[in-house]
């Protein structure tokens, strides 16, 4: 169950001088795929599935339950900065298509929300959740949650730069400051999980049935020894997860040339596709 304050937002919003192009930018904060419904509806889906430990769904869930005060917090922005815009209904009522356009705003913030915000994207694209990830495996979701965070601070930092407005940010620091915030917490929870030494994901498979010359050893695929091979800490030394040492080969090909034979006579295929055609050339048996 979830409670709201009356409408008092976590942090300030204010906006010194209204622009539109900005809203627009904004939007991506929104429903963009670094955005805050994503990480709100991610956060929320996996605690909502959480299966262990309840102070991992708790956190997921005060956490998933902030992000939907930041889509509170940027909505507010959106229609702040387009408050008053050049190209507000009623002095776009000659063109409002073409003055938008012109304009650089998002066309649908003039015709279709009397200049409020939208769960879309910069560039007008409506969230689908593509970008939800809730996995069940705790260690798995807090490392994709880790890596929604540094997106979504990159953007938040981004639009920090587009902007001179001292209101903004303000804001956007905020935002970034908890981006920072929830880096650090979701890499403690991973460690807590058992970090490096519980790895891989997921590790109560026995790695016995794994081919040893394959778990841990770097494939390089150029065509001749032209091609520089890339090394790192992933291509010689211990691995990561301490249980085995890296090593570096040529991928070679081990497998067959596949060979699917000829196609049921009931499928919609050319007669020469169809099982029985290997006694036929050129239409003549």
């Amino acid at each position: 169950m979830f409670y709201h304050d009356g409408g008092k937002l976590q942090y300030h919003v204010k906006v010194d001088k209204p622009d539109p192009v900005f809203a627009k930018a904004l939007q991506q904060a929104i429903g963009g795929i670094q955005g805050e419904i994503r990480v709100c509806l991610q956060y929320m889906f996996q605690a909502w599935g959480s299966r262990g430990p309840s102070k991992y769904r708790d956190m997921l869930l005060e956490t998933g339950t902030e992000e939907m005060g930041h889509i509170e917090m940027l909505a507010t922005a959106v229609a702040m900065n387009l408050e008053g815009a050049p190209l507000e209904q009623d002095k776009a009522a000659g063109d409002p298509v073409v003055l938008a356009a012109m304009g650089g705003m998002n066309i649908q913030h003039v015709i279709s929300t009397c200049m409020a915000a939208m769960p879309v994207d910069a560039s007008g694209v409506p969230f689908n959740c593509s970008h939800v990830y809730a996995s069940g495996n705790a260690a798995a979701d807090m490392l994709a949650n880790v890596t929604a965070e540094s997106t979504g601070r990159m953007l938040a930092v981004q639009l920090y730069k587009m902007t001179n407005d001292k209101g903004m940010k303000d804001m956007l620091s905020f935002l970034i400051a908890r981006d920072t915030m929830h880096q650090e917490q979701f890499f403690s929870a991973w460690e807590e999980l058992g970090g490096r030494d519980n790895h891989p994901i997921p590790n109560n498979f026995d790695q016995s049935l794994e081919p040893s010359e394959y778990n841990y050893t770097f494939y390089t695929t150029g065509k001749d020894d032209s091609v520089p091979v890339p090394t790192g800490l992933w291509s010689d030394g211990p691995s990561f997860d301490g249980r085995a040492t890296f090593n570096t080969k040529p991928m070679k090909p081990v497998g067959g040339k596949p060979n699917l034979g000829y196609a049921s006579p009931s499928a919609a295929v050319q007669k020469d596709q169809e099982k029985g055609s290997e006694h036929v050339s050129n239409g003549v048996q």
